[in-house]
């Protein structure tokens, strides 16, 4: 009896992580309607709000442009296998090159303005692009760089049908420095250069950096969610 006990309290146990990383993975992976507080960094939340969080996850609004760049640009939009992409083309007379840039996770592109403003000093027009479901794109999943690949491939093929754009450069930090990575290795894209900043070793690694946040033990629910966000997501 007592062991047919136990075995249903394991069950329970098991079934009861399932949900809970289930709903982490969801929230990781898809914003809300812009506007309302985000949730706070883990390591500056009660214990009680920890608890919380633990339980149902981040609140995700969808990430909003805040202002616009000081130089001329044009308003772009750009369609990708993930939605119509927003994005912002600063073209320069004599360019050398164009450099597109791709913003990290739960950003836009308002947040890469001062890299492109220093790019076009140095002679180069640029595309700053906001991924799907970021900023002025459509939808409100983001994979945290797997289909932002597509994304990546989608403004380098519109920059290719632009006149004298000249080599392109690609760069982007965390989500978008994984983005142009994985667009290069498995989509084709080849750039003149790229140029990355802080690219994650893998999506588990992610996953269980944020249980690290948290103090919590990353087994098993790290994988889970990895698991779980791979279900949901289509990989």
């Amino acid at each position: 009896m007592r062991r047919r006990w136990w075995l249903w309290a394991l069950l329970l146990a098991l079934l009861g992580m399932n949900v809970v990383t289930f709903f982490h993975a969801w929230r990781f992976t898809h914003f809300v309607e812009a506007g309302g507080p985000r949730t706070q960094s883990p390591e500056r939340v009660s214990a009680a709000q920890k608890l919380t969080l633990l339980l149902t996850g981040v609140r995700n609004p969808k990430p909003v442009n805040e202002g616009v760049p000081s130089f001329p640009y044009q308003s772009v939009f750009i369609d990708s296998p993930n939605g119509r992409l927003a994005a912002w083309y600063g073209p320069v007379a004599g360019r050398r090159g164009t450099v597109a840039l791709f913003h990290g996770y739960t950003s836009n592109k308002s947040k890469l303005v001062t890299e492109a403003a220093y790019f076009r000093r140095l002679g180069y027009a640029v595309l700053l692009v906001d991924f799907a479901g970021n900023g002025g794109s459509e939808g409100y999943r983001t994979t945290v760089g797997y289909r932002e690949a597509d994304d990546v491939a989608a403004a380098v093929h519109w920059l290719q049908r632009q006149p004298t754009t000249g080599p392109i450069v690609l760069y982007g930090p965390s989500m978008g420095a994984v983005a142009i990575l994985r667009a290069e290795s498995e989509l084709g894209v080849r750039p003149a250069a790229n140029i990355i900043e802080c690219p994650y070793g893998s999506m588990l690694q992610t996953a269980q950096n944020r249980f690290a946040s948290m103090h919590v033990p990353s087994f098993p629910m790290a994988n889970l969610l990895v698991f779980w966000g791979g279900v949901q997501n289509g990989f």
